[in-house]
């Protein structure tokens, strides 16, 4: 059995820029809300079986009151924001299990249900269905992966590895140190990808990390300088790693049976009229 986990926040947002733009009797634009769909049931006709999407119904979350720059709906067309109710009402039609996170976000989600799957000895592999590199932290091996539906490319463990230069257990660490804009948090200073990858790689975590440069034994650029620079914004470091820590404690299912897929409920005859959508013929 395999689980495939979507952020739908990420399909909306791909499918919304990547398709013609399309307004439904209402004037709705639904273009996107269509295009994911399509991507979805695909899916399924390819053997996906058991499938859950993730959304940020509301884009805010509890980090936003840990750190004032932390992403905000702000600046999101008006279009493509009224799309992720409408998207989570066509899906819940469609008879897939729907997240729609307000306290929390969707990478939360994303990350709580893959380590809740991955303890159910029948799963054979859960597929976190996202290009983000905040979810790199969830893969296992080869049983737990990410996937990146637009280039069709799969990275388990050693893939994290490759691309990030240390293993998904640090990546909160990794984050923390060099930032990341698209979630709103800076890093440190000085702090780029070479540097704390090399650091990272033999200390693991950020409290690991000597004071004293000397004692690192790795190759970096400014040594003296960025260990001044950790040791003077520890405690702005820990809060950036906590931002970049996704939650596994949020009860999603009961167990894995419940995100089996088995068809269109009968609400979705009218969801699919609304949109002028049609399924696939068999």
């Amino acid at each position: 059995m395999e689980i495939h986990l979507i952020d739908g926040t990420y399909e909306l947002f791909r499918h919304y820029y990547a398709l013609p733009k399309m307004r439904d009797a209402s004037g709705r634009e639904v273009a996107a809300v269509r295009g994911v769909l399509a991507s979805l049931l695909a899916m399924a006709g390819a053997g996906a079986t058991h499938i859950a999407v993730a959304t940020d119904h509301v884009i805010e979350s509890f980090r936003n009151n840990l750190w004032p720059g932390y992403k905000t709906g702000e600046g999101i067309e008006h279009d493509l924001l009224a799309q992720f109710p409408l998207l989570e009402e066509a899906l819940s039609a469609l008879g897939m299990v729907v997240w729609p996170m307000v306290e929390f976000e969707a990478d939360d989600a994303l990350a709580a249900a893959a380590a809740a799957a991955a303890n159910d000895p029948r799963v054979d592999r859960v597929i976190i269905c996202t290009p983000d590199k905040d979810l790199a932290q969830c893969v296992r091996g080869t049983r737990v992966v990410q996937l990146d539906r637009r280039k069709n490319m799969i990275r388990d463990e050693a893939g994290v590895v490759t691309r990030f230069g240390v293993l998904p257990a640090s990546i909160p660490d990794y984050l923390a140190l060099v930032g990341d804009s698209a979630d709103g948090f800076p890093g440190l200073q000085g702090w780029g990808a070479k540097s704390a990858a090399a650091v990272l790689a033999r200390f693991h975590h950020l409290e690991s990390i000597p004071a004293d440069w000397r004692e690192w034994g790795v190759s970096v650029s400014s040594p003296k300088a960025l260990s001044s620079r950790l040791v003077a914004e520890r405690d702005l470091a820990l809060l950036f790693r906590v931002l970049a820590t996704l939650r596994t404690d949020i009860p999603l299912f009961a167990t894995v049976d419940e995100l089996e897929w088995k068809g269109p409920t009968p609400a979705f005859v009218q969801v699919a009229a609304s949109l002028d959508y049609s399924l696939p013929k068999k």
